[in-house]
C-alpha cells in the first residue's frame, strides 16, 4: 500500500515545499516569525478557483491566486509596522479575515472544478505531469531566490533577519524590505494554494488548517538532514524536508494510523524537536 501512495506523495510533497519556501522567507530569512500561510494558502485557492469558474485563463488564475496570497502576507508586515502588533497575532488576524473572504469568493464553503479548464488540461492530467509542473516551477523559483539573495539587495535583506537594529543604523529601510518579504513568502503559499485547488479539482475554506505545523516539521526534517548552512543549502532544505515528510506521512497510514491523527503525531513531533534544541541550548551555555 506505501509503495501505491508514493506518487501522490510525491506531488503532495512538491506542493508542500512551495508553501515550505515560501514560509522559509519569514522564519528563517527575515526572522518573522508568521501565521499568515494558513490564511494565504486558502486564499489561494479560492482565489483561483473562482477564476477558472469565471472562465478565466487557468494560468492567469494561478498569478492572480499567488498575488493576493501576497498581498494577506504585505497586510501583516503592515500592521505589525505600524501598530506594533506581535507578528503572530498579525497573522492570526489576517487569516481569520481570509476565512470570510474566501467565503465571499466562492459563494459557498467549496468548488468543484472537475468540469472546468485548468493547467492540466492543457499539459496533461496524469500524476507524472502535475510533478513535473509544480517541480519545474519550484526550480525556478529556488534558482531566483539564491540569485537574488547572492546581490546587495539580498545581503540587506539577510542582515534584516540577523540583526534589525544594526540594519537600520546601517541605513537600510526595514519595514520595506519586511513588507517585500512577506508579500514575497505568501505570494508562494497562495500560488501553491491555487496549483493544489486545480491539481485535486476543488478547493475547501478550511484547506490550510494546520498548515504552518506540517510546514514547520517539513522545514525541521530538511535542515536536519541538510547541514551545509550556504544560501543554496537553506534554499534546498524545505524542498527535500517537504518531501521526505509526505513520504513519512504516507509510510504512517500504510501502517495502519488514522489520517486524522497526523496532525496529532506532527505537533508531538515539532514539540519533541523543539524540546530536544532547547536541552542542547542550555547544555552550551550551562555545561
Amino acid at each position: 500500500m506505501f509503495f501505491e501512495l508514493i506518487p501522490v506523495g510525491v506531488l503532495q510533497g512538491l506542493v508542500l515545499a512551495l508553501v515550505a519556501l515560501g514560509i522559509f522567507i519569514p522564519f528563517r530569512v527575515l526572522n518573522f516569525p508568521d501565521l499568515t500561510a494558513e490564511g494565504s494558502y486558502p486564499l489561494g485557492g479560492s482565489v483561483c478557483a473562482a477564476l477558472v469558474m469565471c472562465g478565466m485563463d487557468p494560468f492567469l488564475a494561478l498569478l492572480i491566486a499567488g498575488f493576493c496570497g501576497g498581498l494577506l502576507g504585505a497586510g501583516t508586515a503592515l500592521i505589525h509596522i505600524s501598530l506594533k502588533v506581535n507578528t503572530l497575532v498579525c497573522g492570526l488576524i489576517l487569516t481569520t479575515m481570509a476565512y470570510s473572504l474566501n467565503l465571499r469568493f466562492m459563494g459557498k464553503p467549496n468548488l468543484s472544478l472537475f468540469d472546468q479548464t485548468t493547467v492540466f488540461t492543457f499539459i496533461g492530467e496524469g500524476l507524472e505531469i502535475k510533478s513535473l509542473f509544480v517541480l519545474g516551477i519550484l526550480i525556478v523559483l529556488i534558482v531566483l531566490l539564491f540569485l537574488f539573495l547572492k546581490t546587495e539587495k539580498g545581503l540587506r535583506f539577510r542582515s534584516i533577519g540577523l540583526s534589525p537594529l544594526f540594519s537600520e543604523r546601517q541605513g537600510i529601510n526595514v519595514p520595506k524590505y519586511m513588507i517585500l518579504g512577506l508579500f514575497t513568502g505568501n505570494l508562494l503559499c497562495g500560488l501553491a494554494g491555487g496549483l493544489m485547488a486545480q491539481i485535486q479539482g476543488y478547493t475547501d475554506v478550511g484547506m490550510g488548517f494546520g498548515l504552518v505545523l506540517h510546514v514547520l516539521a517539513a522545514l525541521i526534517i530538511g535542515e536536519g538532514l541538510i547541514k551545509n548552512k550556504s544560501i543554496f543549502a537553506q534554499l534546498f532544505a524545505p524542498f527535500l524536508g517537504a518531501l521526505v515528510y509526505q513520504q513519512i506521512q504516507g509510510l504512517v497510514v500504510a501502517l495502519g494510523l488514522e489520517p486524522s491523527d497526523l496532525k496529532f503525531f506532527t505537533g508531538l513531533f515539532v514539540l519533541s524537536i523543539i524540546a530536544v534544541r532547547e536541552k542542547k541550548h542550555k547544555k552550551h551555555f550551562f555545561p
